[in-house]
């Protein structure tokens, strides 16, 4: 570990309303002097708008754009070689930054510990540089909100999934959970569809976009259509456990 290198702050800004983020988040964002956040070439990055009326005028962007998205299948070889040469890199100009003594500060949409892309930065640069980390409240919480219905009762089992997993494996934990969240919806739509139905749990499920931002929209699954649904949606089962 460097000595007197700065922090680098992994910072957790919530489901995408200023509001919900917290006070050490909110205090490291109005205080930063280099700001880094992940988005797709071409973009303004959903992490930078989510701050942009935040940030002193001094602040330095540090914009890492991802390499590859959707181009090439997650199950390609060629996919995980281009990310992992793009973390690298990203990691080696951060961790320059920090060992000449600044703090950076890294936008994270969500809570950074929880299927965000700064964990892949963490991992590189735990042991050669400070890093710390301000966790946040999550997009699946924000969108269970949204329903205006508890996520869970009782002794209810919350089973998170994502849709990218196969088909048959998605209606298989379907059918063992009680209350269910499942992320990367986007193009998976129609698939997280028939696998509810599978599971017996469609007409139960709802489907949440852009939850606590102004784009926001919470209706009953059934009710969605068979187009893929926006990059930040979220698909909820409430639990029907035991209460009072």
């Amino acid at each position: 570990m460097s000595a007197g290198a700065g922090t680098i702050w992994g910072v957790g800004l919530g489901p995408g309303d200023p509001d919900l983020m917290s006070v050490r988040a909110d205090r490291l964002v109005r205080g930063a002097r280099h700001v880094a956040f992940f988005r797709k070439a071409g973009r303004p990055g959903r992490a930078r708008t989510i701050v942009a009326g935040l940030l002193s005028p001094e602040a330095r962007d540090i914009a890492m754009e991802y390499p590859v998205t959707t181009e090439i299948p997650l199950d390609d070889p060629r996919y995980s070689e281009c990310l992992s040469a793009f973390y690298a890199d990203v990691s080696a100009r951060l961790r320059d930054l920090a060992r000449a003594g600044e703090d950076v500060i890294v936008l994270c949409e969500g809570d950074p510990f929880f299927y965000g892309s700064f964990m892949h930065l963490y991992t590189r640069l735990k042991d050669d540089v400070p890093v710390r980390v301000v966790p946040a409240i999550t997009g699946m919480s924000a969108a269970w909100t949204a329903t205006g219905v508890p996520v869970t009762w009782g002794d209810d089992v919350l089973t998170v999934l994502l849709g990218t997993m196969p088909e048959a494996e998605l209606a298989r934990r379907m059918g063992d959970s009680d209350a269910i969240v499942v992320m990367k919806v986007g193009r998976n739509l129609g698939k997280v569809r028939r696998a509810l139905d599978t599971a017996g749990k469609l007409d139960r499920a709802w489907l949440v976009e852009c939850a606590s931002m102004a784009e926001e929209r919470a209706l009953p699954l059934t009710e969605a259509g068979e187009s893929a649904a926006p990059y930040f949606s979220i698909v909820i089962v409430h639990g029907q456990g035991r209460r009072p």
